[in-house]
């Protein structure tokens, strides 16, 4: 006790040096987590320069959400797949299928109460969770590879796909209100908010103010999002510090929540000068806010990173993992149909090449965000952002005129150092 109230020498150059070391360790730390955040925004400058400018225009940040929309929504299912310790690459394939089959109902079929576009869009979801049944069901409760099982459901939906619409036509045009799901904005509710009213002299020319109308929905939206943002973020990191964690440096807490938060408040300026959210945006908002809640709060998704993490451990810990496993896939299955839909109301019909080698760019968002190959590994909103990288790289490389062959080589080039990077940071560790 006496030692504990006047510590020797020893000890106080004992603390000074090890207090200083764990704010290295934690800062080190947190930098390769929010690394990805600062790769984006440089990955966004830089198109925004390569572009002259075009990258942030409201226009094209709009068609930027609206076309990549679809791979973030299954990029979340996938990322639960993989963590899980498989992997599903017939995602695609679903997507187009399912794009397929609620375009028939709507246009093709007219079965009544089915050809409702809402009704459609539920059984069309219901259907991608019994597909993920099926392939989940041999995975889980027969043991075979998901590697194999979903091979055989990309082939098998795929032909489905083109059997469907005929070989090589297509089916539309689809409803107006269904194709709002993905090219629609939020309602105006609150009004419009003139930021800079103009001033016009006597000969009709505006001599001040921009006359920039602000879509005040979507501007009070956008502010409760990073409120609940850093709220959440401050209550995570008191919970840690309570439970006797290692908690990231206040000072990194609060630059990582400010860059975050400018980010964001800059897209929701661009979004609210030109039309608005994007419905489809406020959708995968829902969906990432559902996921990043399940996976850090609720006990199934602690349950799916212990199945990634060691599968016998967690079925001798009580866990039931071929249900667990089941309950995986059927989700993927759910959100490959979601996908299948917005790329059916993005195009306004259903095509045979919908979702054509989207599984790729969708396992590539999940890797590039940081999950482990062999499961256990991986976090929602680092998904999400590795997503959107790979949507940034396709849209500027577009916008540049860069040949699609070469894109394909970009892509593949980000995503092997990204592996790469996490399997060194893992053997360093």
């Amino acid at each position: 006790m006496t030692v504990e109230s006047s510590p020797s020498p020893q000890t106080g150059v004992a603390q000074d040096t090890h207090e200083p070391r764990v704010a290295v360790s934690a800062l080190v730390t947190n930098l390769r987590e929010y690394g990805l955040v600062l790769a984006l925004i440089i990955i966004m400058l830089f198109f925004q320069f390569t572009t002259d400018g075009t990258l942030f225009k409201p226009l094209n940040l709009s068609n930027l959400v609206q076309q990549n929309s679809f791979i973030i929504v299954m990029a979340l299912g996938m990322l639960l797949v993989i963590v899980a310790g498989h992997i599903d690459l017939s995602v695609g394939s679903v997507a187009g299928f399912i794009g397929a089959l609620g375009a028939n109902m709507m246009v093709t079929w007219q079965l009544g109460l089915l050809s409702n576009p809402l009704v459609a869009s539920i059984v069309c979801l219901l259907v991608g969770a019994a597909i993920g049944a099926a392939q989940g069901y041999w995975i889980a409760y027969h043991r075979i590879p998901s590697f194999i099982v979903t091979l055989g459901g990309m082939l098998i939906f795929r032909g489905l796909c083109q059997a469907m619409l005929g070989g090589g036509l297509s089916v539309g045009p689809l409803p107006v209100s269904f194709k709002e799901l993905s090219s629609g904005f939020i309602p105006e509710l609150l009004g419009v908010w003139t930021l800079v009213p103009p001033t016009v002299n006597a000969a009709g020319k505006t001599i001040f103010g921009s006359g920039v109308q602000l879509q005040m929905t979507s501007v009070i939206l956008g502010l409760i999002g990073v409120a609940a943002y850093a709220w959440f973020g401050l209550s995570a990191r008191r919970t840690r510090e309570r439970h006797g964690y290692q908690a990231e440096p206040f000072a990194l807490f609060v630059a990582k929540t400010l860059i975050v938060s400018l980010l964001t408040l800059f897209l929701v300026y661009q979004f609210a000068i030109y039309k608005g959210l994007p419905i489809v945006l406020v959708v995968m908002g829902l969906l990432i806010g559902l996921f990043v809640f399940v996976t850090k709060r609720m006990v199934i998704g602690r349950r799916v990173y212990a199945l990634g993490g060691n599968p016998k451990a967690a079925q001798l810990s009580g866990i039931k993992t071929e249900r667990l496993t089941l309950y995986v896939f059927i989700n993927m299955g759910v959100l490959s149909a979601l996908g299948g839909l917005i790329i059916a109301a993005r195009l306004g019909q259903a095509v045979p090449a919908a979702g054509l080698g989207s599984e790729l760019d969708v396992i590539a968002a999940v890797f590039i965000g940081g999950a482990s190959a062999m499961g256990g590994v991986g976090q929602v909103i680092a998904t999400v952002v590795g997503g959107f990288i790979m949507g940034v790289m396709n849209n500027g490389m577009s916008i540049m005129g860069v040949n699609v062959d070469w894109q394909q080589v970009v892509k593949g080039l980000v995503l092997l150092g990204a592996v790469v990077f996490d399997v060194y940071n893992k053997n360093k560790a």
